[in-house]
């Protein structure tokens, strides 16, 4: 069996097409099945990207045609002799996320799984790679993890190979006129490229990203790959991430790098670009090699349902911002808001008492990724309450152990026993070892915080390491700022994001003021009180006015323009504020391992 050759060309950019040529041989008289998947791993939603496909044909080596017959919304098949196959085909690229795959006179990316037909019968035979350059575009240059031929130099158009099918699709592709530059961990090549306009300052921005590797190499003990892309599209306004075994693409604000006039600024922006580096990088080890069972391999066709995302999200949200402080990027006090903004975030709305972070993860194929406007209300995030549970963990070996383990060292049993074996874990898995660390049984507890619907606490555990756990209210009408205080504090119970006409309704939280006075997400709230709002006026109105004082409310719900009235209140002690109180206890769960 000769290797399957795929070729790209991007030369249609105005229309918005990539090319693509796919041929092998074969040997006998068979039939193939030739798909596209429906979903990509770490991003749990069908995406059908075949609706993508605009035209396809078939023919053999001499020309002659081959009929393709459709089977299903992403399948065709293929009769073949023992002769050459040559499938042609035009995949539409338009979607700016880090999912899918994009192309005009700016740039061109793509991931592997939506443009590139899987051979059903030869998914495990190595793929070779053709990525053609585009006419007219002489500066452009080309970004991936894919392994390069000898003939192709680093950042060029050319040949590239893969082990097999998941190889090909695992290792997205950036190509335009991008920024790169290079950093080295650990005898790694890192390489940073941004695609877009950008002022950031790239010395600070390797130092910082280079110290997040180190952390995540040393708590693991090994990188498990050759070298490693950071490869980011900077737009106006967006934020995103999407983890590879040697790469990850990322979405971000062109302002969120730092300011090279401002070397001594650290702007919550460019920490939360720093988080999602860390998250990402973190990846690579937790969800792309260490994975569940039932990803043990992936299906790509249909829906794979886990109950373990809480873990493989939550562990890696947990470790995203800790790291930042364990490297000395962040204060801990700074840890400390960015902690309490994550409790608050999940205490705040009644989802965690009606969905298990288990639950979470069964159904993130509905209820998470396509959430409705009651989300706050009715579900919870694996993401946010699995890194409490990440934390109760941490806090809990460490006490348990009397300070000899920790949720690093769960990380490192999870690699040598699941993440080199390949071997899918269970839910099981992270229960021993837990009880091992432990020295004790903890079964009860651990299973109760995974499968019930209730609470995480964390005040006795956070108390013990020195960290004073306060109910609190919250700062500001649209922010998610604690502060304990006794005084009148307003409250909406709503969140918002301002348009030139008014403010647009983001979520509600249930019984809330806003819930009250019948507003909904979508609404856009223009008046209160006969006044025109912005962020800022309802703000100082909202200061302003005597508690619970009824004044009217105007809004737009799609067209028609709604009427009611609104009535603030003071801030419920719902947020949570967390303060270093014992410096003689924070060692127990500050230590520093990079």
């Amino acid at each position: 069996m000769s290797k399957i050759h795929y070729q790209i060309f991007p030369d249609n950019t105005n229309d918005h097409l990539f090319s693509v040529s796919l041929s092998f041989t074969s040997k006998v008289q068979q039939s193939y099945q030739l798909s596209l998947p429906a979903w990509l791993p770490g991003s749990y939603m069908i995406r059908d990207f075949a609706k993508n496909i605009v035209q396809i044909c078939g023919k053999n080596a001499e020309g002659d045609p081959l009929i393709l017959h459709k089977t299903d919304k992403q399948t065709w098949q293929v009769n073949a002799n023992d002769e050459q196959v040559v499938i042609l085909y035009q995949v539409y690229a338009f979607d700016l996320s880090v999912r899918s795959a994009y192309l005009d006179e700016q740039r061109g990316f793509f991931n592997g799984s939506s443009v590139f037909l899987a051979i059903e019968e030869l998914k495990t035979q190595p793929c070779q790679l053709t990525i053609h350059s585009p006419e007219k575009k002489p500066d452009w240059r080309v970004a991936t993890g894919l392994t390069r031929t000898k003939n192709t130099e680093k950042y060029s158009f050319g040949e590239y190979i893969a082990e097999d099918y998941f190889h090909l699709i695992d290792c997205p592709v950036e190509m335009g006129n991008f920024d790169a530059f290079e950093f080295i961990v650990e005898g790694v090549t890192h390489h940073m490229i941004f695609a877009g306009a950008h002022f950031g300052d790239r010395q600070r921005i390797s130092q910082d990203v280079a110290k997040l590797c180190q952390h995540h190499i040393h708590l693991f003990g090994e990188a498990p790959f050759k070298e490693y892309w950071f490869i980011t599209n900077l737009v106006s306004e967006g934020f995103g991430g999407l983890e590879h075994k040697n790469s990850t693409i990322l979405q971000a604000s062109r302002f969120d790098l730092p300011n090279p006039n401002k070397p001594e600024e650290l702007t919550d922006n460019y920490k939360t670009f720093l988080s999602l580096c860390s998250h990402e990088y973190f990846h690579a080890w937790n969800v792309c090699r260490i994975k569940p069972k039932e990803f043990v391999p992936y299906d790509l066709q249909q829906e794979v349902y886990t109950t373990q995302l809480w873990a493989y999200e939550g562990i890696t949200s947990y470790y995203d911002d800790f790291s930042l402080y364990r490297v000395g990027i962040i204060s801990f006090e700074d840890y400390l808001a960015i902690l309490s903004k994550t409790i608050t975030r999940v205490y705040r709305g009644d989802g965690e008492l009606k969905q298990s972070v288990t639950e979470s993860s069964y159904y993130t194929w509905t209820k998470f990724y396509q959430q409705g406007e009651d989300a706050v209300n009715n579900i919870v995030s694996y993401y946010t309450k699995g890194s409490l549970i990440a934390l109760w963990l941490d806090l809990t070996i460490r006490e348990k152990s009397k300070g000899q383990y920790s949720l690093d060292t769960l990380m490192r049993e999870l690699w040598i026993h699941f993440g080199r074996t390949s071997i899918g874990t269970q839910q099981d898995d992270y229960i021993n070892i837990v009880n091992i660390l432990c020295g004790e049984d903890i079964s009860e507890d651990f299973l109760t915080l995974l499968n019930i619907a209730e609470r995480v606490d964390l005040a006795p555990l956070l108390n013990k390491v020195g960290v004073d756990f306060s109910p609190a209210k919250f700062k500001k009408i649209n922010s998610l700022d604690t502060c304990v205080s006794d005084e009148y504090i307003v409250y909406l119970g709503a969140m918002y994001k301002e348009l030139p006409q008014g403010l647009k309704i983001t979520q509600v939280v249930a019984n809330s003021p806003a819930a009250q006075a019948g507003i909904a997400v979508n609404d856009v709230l223009i008046a209160v009180n006969s006044l025109k709002v912005t962020s800022q006026s309802l703000q100082n109105l909202a200061d302003h006015l005597p508690a619970n004082k009824q004044v009217s409310c105007h809004y737009f719900r799609d067209d028609q323009l709604m009427i009611s009235t609104l009535s603030f209140c003071n801030s419920p002690t719902i947020a949570i504020n967390l303060t270093a109180k014992n410096e003689g206890l924070l060692y127990q769960w500050q230590d520093i391992i990079a």
